[in-house]
C-alpha cells in the first residue's frame, strides 16, 4: 500500500481566495521536515493542488535537493493570475521532471455540473493545462474531494488514467482511484510520521467505508 501526501500552499496565505483556504497552507518549516521524513520512503507520493506559486517558488527547489519528484494539479482558469502557476511555470515544473496533472478551470466541484460545465472542468481544462505545459495530460484531482458514481463515469469516459481524491487512507499501487492525505496547517513531522508508520486506524477505516458509499450513490 501507498501514502499519498497532497499539499495546497506552502508558507503564509496572504489572501484566501476561499474560506478556509488558509487552513491547507503549511509553513516552509514544515514542509521540508516532512520531505526529509518522506525522502526514504518509496511507498510515499507527494502532489499539490490548487497551482499556487509557492508550488514553483518553494515546493520545486526543496524537492529537487532531495531528489524527489511530485505530481502538480493546476487550475486552467488561473493560468493568468500573478499569485498562481503560469503555463511558463508549468513548463519548469515539467522540464524538471515533474508531473501535471488538472485540477480543473474553476476550483469548484465537479459533481453534479451541466453538460457544458463538466465539459469545461474535464475537457477543456485538460487541454489548456497541456497546451500550457507543453505535455500531455493523464491524471485529475477532484477539487475539494467530492465525486459520485456518474462523475467517476464521466471522468473514465474522458480516459483519465488516475483521478485522485481527498479521501484519507492508503492506496493500492495502480488504482485508477486514488485516495490522499491533505497535509493542513495543523500537522507537524510529528502527525505526518505517525500518519505514515501507524497501522489501520479506526478514522481511515471509516473514510474506506465512505468512499465505498460515493461510489454507488
Amino acid at each position: 500500500m501507498i501514502t499519498n501526501l497532497c499539499f495546497h500552499g506552502i508558507g503564509v496565505n496572504v489572501n484566501e481566495r476561499e474560506p478556509g483556504e488558509s487552513e491547507y497552507w503549511v509553513s516552509v518549516g514544515v514542509f521540508k521536515g516532512i520531505l526529509d521524513e518522506v525522502v526514504d520512503r518509496p511507498n510515499v507520493t507527494i502532489s499539490f493542488d490548487d497551482g499556487n506559486r509557492s508550488d514553483v517558488d518553494i515546493a520545486l527547489p526543496e524537492l529537487q535537493d532531495r531528489k524527489l519528484s511530485a505530481t502538480f494539479f493546476a487550475l486552467a482558469g488561473r493560468l493568468r493570475d500573478p499569485v498562481s502557476l503560469s503555463s511558463t511555470d508549468l513548463r519548469e515544473l515539467r522540464n524538471n521532471g515533474m508531473g501535471i496533472g488538472t485540477h480543473g478551470w474553476s476550483h469548484i466541484p465537479w459533481r453534479g455540473l451541466s453538460r457544458a460545465a463538466t465539459h469545461r472542468e474535464l475537457i477543456d481544462a485538460r487541454e489548456a493545462l497541456s497546451e500550457a505545459s507543453g505535455g500531455e495530460i493523464f491524471d485529475a484531482a477532484l477539487p475539494l474531494g467530492r465525486y459520485d458514481r456518474r462523475l467517476l463515469s464521466q471522468l473514465r469516459d474522458a480516459r483519465y488514467r488516475t483521478v485522485f481524491t481527498s479521501d484519507r487512507f492508503r492506496a493500492r499501487p495502480g488504482s485508477w482511484l486514488q485516495a490522499r492525505h491533505s497535509v493542513t496547517a495543523s500537522d507537524t513531522v510529528d502527525s505526518i510520521r505517525t500518519l505514515l508508520t501507524r497501522h489501520t486506524s479506526l478514522s481511515e477505516a471509516r473514510q474506506v467505508t465512505a468512499s465505498l458509499v460515493k461510489r454507488v450513490r
